[in-house]
């Protein structure tokens, strides 16, 4: 690997070459890059087997080879997602507001790039398709530092873009980092005279570690300690519907639920049908000592409340009515999704303004977060965070903003 500030020079300027495209431009070298990834399948799944591979030999859990894997349909759907944002509108070069002041200077407000974009992720090679794209799409330049677990299938998808970008003279405008030394990642996320903004995508050892060492601005993504609440109006088989697909339709996704909430005056009756539907998906429950009276079950502890498992394990906790419910997610929660199964709208209503989270439900699964689900085509993240970008972060998310003023001659007195 070349020296990191020769590399992050290239990549600075690659991103002014960006500026220059226009968004048939774009959505042109979208449409190229989806159909390589789909013509060069094979070598994809290839590299993956050799990732998996390595991933199984070290013990590595389900859910995580879960998250590793590309087969046919994954890639199939990754370069469709690719497609879905040449259907989006270009963030870019909007006019966001105009005005006119009273000495006839006319300033507005317009969407830039960011610039150059670094991405830190773990082993999800879709990260690095849905990335790249998305700066592309943004005209941004972007450097993508994935998990070594991944490292083969990274190489084998960032390789097929460039084949792409380089017939436009644009290949300098990704960059993945091969070398894995934890080092290198600390000495990149301190080169704000080049980098714009860092996203880091995992758990929250590398999200805390990022954000502590830091000298680039970043935007926190990711960790999912995402809670479901049973209020004693709900309908009990939508909570059980509900619960099985915010937990069991994968399990090692951020927004997948963690955790549930079961309101005191209904416990006799729900825990035991919860218990019951979960046990048919070998999903185990850890419970508070109240849970522990009614149901069969392992007992939680307080670290419990703030893991997210990214398993077939759910956390259980009673709780004595929505206050007590809202109090234990604004504790414990990573303020990722959240949500309340409920027929009282009074309650609802105070459920949704008071749990400061980026995402609130009502008698829907958590895992619907995602910026395919909400209209955004691909996302980058899901920000947990309040400054500039919360929740999904689709493309707008990776534009700033600059204001452009024209005069006819004025002078400030």
């Amino acid at each position: 690997m070349e020296n990191l500030d020769s590399i992050l020079s290239k990549l600075k300027s690659a991103s002014y070459k960006l500026l220059s495209l226009n968004t048939d431009d774009k959505n042109k070298i979208l449409k190229e890059i989806s159909k390589e990834l789909v013509l060069n399948k094979e070598s994809i799944i290839d590299a993956n087997k050799i990732d998996l591979e390595n991933a199984k030999a070290n013990n590595i859990s389900a859910s995580f080879i879960d998250r590793l894997k590309l087969d046919e349909a994954r890639i199939e759907g990754l370069a469709a997602s690719i497609l879905k944002l040449v259907e989006i509108e270009d963030p870019v070069g909007k006019v966001l507001s105009s005005f006119t002041q009273a000495d006839g200077l006319k300033i507005n407000k317009v969407s830039v790039p960011f610039g150059l974009i670094a991405t830190i992720y773990e082993a999800r090679p879709n990260v690095t398709v849905d990335i790249s794209m998305m700066c592309l799409k943004t005209s941004n330049a972007c450097i993508l530092r994935g998990g070594k677990e991944a490292i083969n299938t990274n190489e084998c998808i960032v390789s097929l873009i460039k084949s792409v970008l380089k017939k436009y003279e644009l290949d300098d405008c990704i960059y993945l980092i091969t070398d894995l030394r934890h080092e290198l990642v600390d000495e990149l996320i301190t080169k704000k005279e080049y980098i714009d903004l860092v996203i880091p995508r995992g758990g929250k050892v590398l999200i805390k570690s990022v954000v502590s060492k830091s000298l680039v601005p970043v935007i926190e993504t990711g960790a999912g300690n995402c809670h479901i609440y049973v209020e004693k109006t709900a309908k009990f088989d939508m909570a059980i519907k509900v619960i099985i697909n915010a937990k069991v339709s994968r399990p090692s996704v951020c927004n997948a639920v963690e955790s549930i909430l079961v309101d005191e005056d209904i416990k006799d009756e729900f825990l035991p049908l919860l218990k019951e539907n979960l046990d048919k998906y070998g999903v185990k429950i850890k419970g508070c000592s109240e849970t522990l009276k009614v149901i069969d079950c392992e007992k939680a502890t307080v670290d419990d409340y703030y893991k997210e498992y990214n398993d077939l394990v759910l956390s259980v906790k009673v709780v004595k009515d929505y206050i007590d419910a809202i109090g234990h997610i604004n504790k414990y929660s990573t303020h990722h999704s959240d949500a309340i199964i409920s027929e009282d709208m009074k309650k609802v209503n105070t459920f949704l303004k008071s749990v400061d989270s980026a995402c609130v439900y009502h008698n829907a699964s958590t895992r619907f977060t995602d910026g395919g689900c909400f209209g955004f085509g691909a996302e980058v993240g899901i920000s947990t965070q309040k400054l500039h970008a919360r929740g999904p972060m689709g493309l707008f998310a990776l534009t700033s903003y600059k204001y452009v003023i024209s005069g006819e001659g004025q002078v400030r007195e």
